[in-house]
């Protein structure tokens, strides 16, 4: 066992006990590689026209569909055929490729569990390959967990179709670096579980599914097309083995939608709404526009006319083409209280049934329980068929810039605010301190959730916004309020717990964050650099 471990040009800074062994083999390390070299340098380009792109939008500009891509849009065309055990995806739950979670997943009442290396993962090293290995045991039937009062877990006879979400394109690996540079997180997550799974799942008569997040442009799009097309080759795979779904989920994005599609046309099964990363980024894309300042997060529901011209353009341009269209995520959590558990089943209830009857084709949960309630609701909209591709909106009105760009009218109050600075505190002292899917007063926060908490406040600040109670939101404030949210916090935990844990930290890197003039696009890059390195696995 070495300190740090070198394949020709790839170097692991982490040691490789068993467990590694087993995942990052001689040969997956050398298609890690290839795959490394030739895509790896297109990435930062990618990023760079991020920053351009934004940089219009801070002095003014608005997001708006490409007259260059019009001849995309207004042409008839269609993606390939989906494949046969991804048709009916009526109802599918996330959450990160931990061993428990990951049988109870696949065993719920959906119809497909999609792995999360990205927003529900903080990405230990421990974890990244625990997280391969638990997939590779999912693949081949033989996963199985027992807990510590002794109770086992296995997979059920027929499992959900597993699906894999690697990491955005902003997010890199650093405990693996090329030509002296961290690798990016989305390539290594993508070629170890491709390699690894490829054959097991064809043979099983399923195959290579992704979910491709924080897309902002059909160009990142192209670049993916590119990886699945090499790799493809790689294993003398036929065209548009691998399928992927794409989230919509940033506010340039859904003026791409029909481009997007274009260019993923041999591999894309559908795009989804991806709604609370969607209200972040329209946060952050809009965060020097004034006249665009949103209220309290409560107030942000997709009942507002920006975000139900959002779900609605995603159906018409999904279904014209071919693709699924698929709803948003429920953050909710079934409670233990019985009086609170009727009432969260019945907001899961009616936001499944105002997606269903927009005709999505499906829908997002993050919890198990939520499952029969999510199910029943599509059971009934889609009756004796697998989907919703028959509904076109062809009635629809085109949706305009102008919507999708709507303001969106709703308070903004110390309640809300103090609730921004008690989710954004919880999730950050999580997430650094290795766990990236948090339960709070409720919901199931992840990354998403966090951002919109913390961004809120960032814009509030900058655009001087008054409370309904008149109070201004001013970078004092807002550090006072943490500090005594802080103290709340330590009185509830109890100073042995509190000691434990890393809110300082969290509550540190949220103050820095909050108050810098310049909004920090994703919070886990700096959040990334408190993440320590790990000790090796155990075998």
């Amino acid at each position: 066992m070495t300190d740090s471990v070198i394949s020709h040009s790839l170097i692991f800074s982490q040691p490789f006990s068993h467990a590694e062994q087993r995942v990052l083999t001689p040969d997956a390390i050398a298609f890690l590689e290839s795959v490394v070299a030739r895509f790896a340098p297109q990435r930062e380009a990618l990023l760079l026209a991020r920053q351009q792109r934004q940089l219009r939008y801070d002095q003014g500009y608005l997001p708006d569909f490409d007259m260059e891509t019009a001849s995309i849009r207004e042409s008839e065309w269609r993606i390939q055929p989906i494949p046969a055990d991804l048709v009916d995806r009526r109802v599918e739950i996330t959450g990160p490729p931990d061993r428990k979670m990951v049988i109870n997943a696949l065993n719920a009442n959906v119809k497909v569990f999609m792995a999360d290396f990205e927003d529900s993962l903080s990405p230990e090293w421990k974890k990244l390959i625990e997280g391969q290995l638990t997939l590779q045991e999912a693949v081949q039937g033989t996963l199985s967990f027992t807990s510590d009062n002794g109770k086992i877990y296995q997979l059920g006879a027929t499992p959900a179709v597993l699906m894999c979400r690697v990491r955005g394109l902003h997010l890199s690996e650093k405990h693996v670096s090329w030509q002296g540079e961290a690798i990016p997180g989305g390539l290594f997550d993508f070629a170890l579980y491709f390699f690894h799974n490829v054959r097991p799942l064809l043979a099983k008569g399923s195959g290579p599914y992704f979910y491709l997040p924080k897309t902002e442009s059909w160009q990142e799009i192209a670049w993916w097309r590119e990886i699945f097309s090499f790799s493809e080759d790689h294993f003398d795979l036929p065209r548009g083995t691998i399928k992927a779904t794409v989230l919509i989920e940033t506010l340039p994005a859904v003026f791409q939608m029909d481009e997007i599609l274009w260019n993923l046309r041999d591999h894309i099964t559908g795009l989804n709404c991806g709604r609370w990363d969607y209200i972040f980024s329209y946060i952050k894309t809009l965060k020097q526009h004034a006249d665009r300042v949103l209220p309290d997060r409560q107030s942000v529901t997709m009942d507002q006319p920006f975000l139900n011209a959002y779900s609605r353009l995603l159906i018409k341009t999904c279904h014209r083409r071919g693709a699924f269209a698929m709803g948003g995520m429920s953050a909710l959590i079934p409670a233990k209280d019985p009086s609170r558990n009727a009432w969260v089943l019945q907001r899961v209830k009616e936001d499944k049934q105002r997606e269903a009857g927009n005709g999505h084709d499906g829908t997002w949960i993050a919890h198990p329980g939520l499952a029969d309630t999510a199910m029943a609701v599509f059971d009934a909209a889609l009756g004796r068929r697998s989907n919703q591709l028959h509904i076109l909106r062809e009635e629809d009105a085109p949706i305009t810039a102008e919507q999708l760009l709507a303001p969106c009218p709703g308070e903004r109050t110390e309640a809300g605010m103090r609730a921004n600075i008690r989710v954004a505190l919880h999730y950050l002292e999580a997430w650094i301190s290795g766990n990236g899917c948090v339960p709070i007063d409720g919901l199931m926060e992840d990354a998403a959730t966090a951002e919109i908490a913390r961004t809120s406040i960032w814009q509030w600040i900058r655009h001087q916004q008054r409370l309904s109670n008149g109070q201004l939101v001013t970078a004092e404030l807002f550090l006072r309020w943490l500090n005594e949210e802080l103290h709340l916090l330590q009185n509830a935990l109890g100073e042995t717990h509190f000691s434990a844990g890393r809110y300082s930290d969290a509550a540190q890197l949220m103050a820095q964050i909050t108050t810098e003039r310049e909004l920090v696009s994703f919070l886990t890059l700096p959040g990334y650099r408190l993440i320590p390195q790990t000790e090796e696995l155990l075998p």
